[in-house]
């Protein structure tokens, strides 16, 4: 027997009374590795305890060691995906990733602007793999029309000072605050600095504004490559915002979720070492028993400590 979805006697449920998770609108590439894009949002939004919506940007042509090529999604596609779940269901947070293209950048701004108070997490991966014309529109676009309305701005040292302050000529490295200071300029109210090289095998991770650091957390260097870090960092953060969490809390929380995934990384192909975002899903392992075939790192599952 079948129901008519349209009969009068079936009613919907009212979407005030309905509970379940967070929603979380991701706008990235499809990366077939794994490590980062749409799937690894995904991975990561679900082990935050969020939903995602993912919306594709691109399609990635990729192994687990590096980027050769990617193809843009059409600006009216990638609009009309995120308008579509939009009208259905309510979001409480974005997190954005590689936008594809310019054009691309320009729709995905065109859809934020229509939700002003929904926090953004913007994440800005390195585009070495671009022509140069093509990386400088983007570029661009991602300064002018997505800063301004972001919440926090994710991303490498390196990456951050190439694209904040490109004409940095000082001996020594920008500062968090410096890069805050510089994101502030264009709209953007933090930034979350990852990869900041300390002495005695350690990196930094910095969550700073223009007034100066807010939180943070040390990682002991690895001497392994990872691939995904970033998208991870940022669609955690993205999760935790949406689940309510005060924003030094939220990054907090999701520093020592990428501290773990990484401790837990695994390598499924010949290049870069892929984080793990359901580590905890893992048996633990019995005293005395070897780590499982594939697996490169030994894990602690402990976060490290926060300065």
């Amino acid at each position: 027997m079948t129901t008519d979805p349209n009969s009068p006697d079936i009613t919907q449920d009212d979407p005030q009374d309905m509970t379940g998770p967070a929603c979380v609108m991701t706008f990235n590439a499809n990366d077939p590795s794994g490590a980062g894009g749409l799937g690894g949002d995904v991975a990561t939004i679900s082990a935050m305890g969020a939903h995602a919506l993912p919306v594709v940007t691109a399609v990635l042509l990729r192994d687990t060691a590096e980027v050769f090529d990617h193809q843009a999604i059409d600006e009216d596609a990638i609009v009309e995906q995120a308008r579509s779940i939009l009208e259905d269901a309510a979001i409480s947070a974005w997190k954005v990733g590689f936008l594809g293209s310019a054009e691309g950048v320009s729709a995905v701004a065109e859809v934020l602007s229509d939700y002003p108070d929904v926090p953004l997490v913007s994440y800005l991966p390195n585009l070495s793999w671009m022509e140069e014309a093509d990386h400088e529109a983007y570029h661009e676009a991602f300064r002018e029309l997505v800063l301004p309305q972001t919440e926090v701005l994710v991303g490498n040292h390196k990456t951050l000072t190439d694209f904040l302050l490109p004409d940095w000529e000082a001996d020594r490295p920008a500062s968090a605050r410096e890069l805050a200071g510089a994101a502030a300029e264009h709209g953007a109210r933090f930034v979350l600095v990852t990869g900041v090289q300390l002495p005695d095998q350690y990196v930094d991770n910095v969550l700073a504004s223009a007034e100066g650091p807010i939180t943070g957390e040390k990682f002991e260097r690895f001497d392994t490559s990872f691939v995904g870090a970033g998208d991870t960092l940022a669609a955690a953060l993205a999760a935790m915002l949406a689940n309510g969490a005060e924003l030094h809390m939220a990054t907090a929380e999701a520093l020592a979720f990428l501290d773990q995934t990484l401790d837990a990384g695994f390598r499924p192909g010949m290049g870069s070492v892929v984080p793990d975002r359901f580590f905890w899903a893992q048996p633990p392992a019995e005293e005395g028993e070897e780590l499982p075939a594939g697996s490169d790192l030994e894990t602690s599952h402990d976060p490290r400590h926060v300065h």
